[in-house]
């Protein structure tokens, strides 16, 4: 099983972060516990995260789970996220100032508070305590259990879209604010945030950046859970798009609840049959990928052991935890006179995706997601000059802008 690896620039281990997500129904919960069991066997410091607000894990090691990482075996702790601690940490100050702007509005106070949390407010601060364990260099391996697949990736999408706002419109409201709070606070009857609500709010900012940094890095990624059902491979096929989208890896799929082969019952036998046609398409859609399969299994796996067992049956002698190869959702390579900036997008067809370029910036929309992509550096002061759709990527082409004034 694959050991820590060193990091020389800062001295320490970086844990290896796997994020288990699917649609709902499918095992994910399962999945992850049972991997974290693994590697806590190996004799790995391993922790087990929930990022779903319908906790279940507690449920799968049929243990009491306290507010803090709880231990469940030698090297495996179990956090479900106390979201409301959570929230009055790092929503406390900007909620503050909501409730006052609608009491002097007149709404109740009960109806206030109810207002003030932001929907998917569980699951983004689960993020943010993701990010306190990454850093804090007491575990080997963070196994994430992660809410299911649509409310996943606009999670991950969240950082990104923070990020535009902030660098656009934050700092020139905090600078009218400054110079204007009195007469706007008299004139609009409501007061106006204080430096600590905007300090408050760049914080959570700059902590979910840097969530995004750690799930990017090569060390971290996600495993896509499935059962052989159409509608369940067509989701899992669209988030695998969405996920290099916003460039996060994906490192393998489990396909869950496979009927064994064998026996003279024609009703399971035509479900085998049906599963056998879907795996097929799995394995033909996700070739690039590790593809693990889980027999159906006579009782829900619940505790450590049952679910040990469950993984170690499923990754059939794999390293649950090897590290995802290849160069990433997004590559650069120079070409004569400029360069080719290649974006994975498997599965998305040409019409399903629009380019735009504002600025230093490259807008991206595949079906309803967007992602605004700033530009590296090297590419700031080139001019693109095509794109297309092709073996599973948007490829840009991009000419340095002398070399384009010439040839016009």
């Amino acid at each position: 099983m694959t050991e820590p690896e060193q990091n020389d620039a800062t001295g320490s281990v970086p844990p290896r972060i796997i994020l288990f997500t699917g649609k709902g129904g499918v095992g994910k919960t399962t999945s992850a516990a049972g991997t974290a069991a693994v590697a806590a066997r190996s004799g790995l410091r391993t922790l087990v995260l929930s990022t779903d607000a319908a906790h279940s894990l507690a449920d799968a090691f049929a243990c009491v789970v306290g507010r803090e990482p709880t231990p469940v075996a030698p090297h495996l702790w179990v956090h479900q996220v106390d979201a409301q601690r959570r929230f009055e940490r790092s929503w406390g100050d900007i909620q503050g100032y909501l409730l006052s702007v609608l009491d002097a509005a007149g709404v109740d106070p009960i109806t206030a508070e109810e207002l003030t949390v932001i929907p998917g407010a569980e699951e983004v601060l689960a993020l943010l305590e993701l990010r306190q364990h990454a850093l804090s260099g007491d575990w080997d391996v963070i196994i994430v259990d992660c809410a299911p697949t649509a409310e996943t990736l606009r999670l991950l999408a969240l950082p990104e879209a923070l990020n535009w706002y902030m660098s656009r419109m934050f700092g020139v409201q905090r600078r009218v604010m400054r110079a204007l709070r009195p007469v706007l606070t008299r004139a609009a009857g409501v007061p106006m945030p204080e430096d600590s609500v905007f300090e408050a709010i760049e914080r959570l900012h700059r902590d979910l950046e840097q969530v995004q940094q750690i799930l990017s890095d090569k060390y971290a990624s996600v495993r896509l859970v499935l059962t052989p059902e159409a509608v369940v491979v067509a989701e899992a096929r669209r988030s695998l798009t969405t996920l290099s989208l916003y460039g996060y890896r994906v490192d393998g799929v489990i396909a869950n609840r496979v009927f064994p082969a064998g026996g003279a019952d024609a009703w399971r036998d035509a479900w085998v049959a049906a599963q056998s046609e879907m795996l097929a398409e799995v394995r033909q859609s996700f070739v690039d990928l590790p593809i693990w399969t889980s027999s159906y299994q006579p009782g829900e796996p619940m505790g450590v052991e049952s679910l040990a067992a469950f993984a170690e049956a499923a990754y059939a002698g794999a390293d649950p935890l090897a590290l995802p190869s290849g160069d990433g959702p997004m590559t650069i390579s120079r070409s004569e006179g400029g360069a080719v900036l290649r974006i994975a997008l498997p599965f998305a067809a040409k019409e399903d995706v629009d380019l735009a370029r504002h600025g230093d910036e490259l807008v991206v929309t595949v079906g309803s997601y967007r992602r605004l992509l700033a530009l590296p550096a090297a590419l700031t002061r080139h001019v693109v000059t095509g794109a297309r759709v092709e073996a599973g990527s948007l490829q840009v082409k991009f000419r340095a802008e002398a070399d384009s004034e010439e040839q016009r």
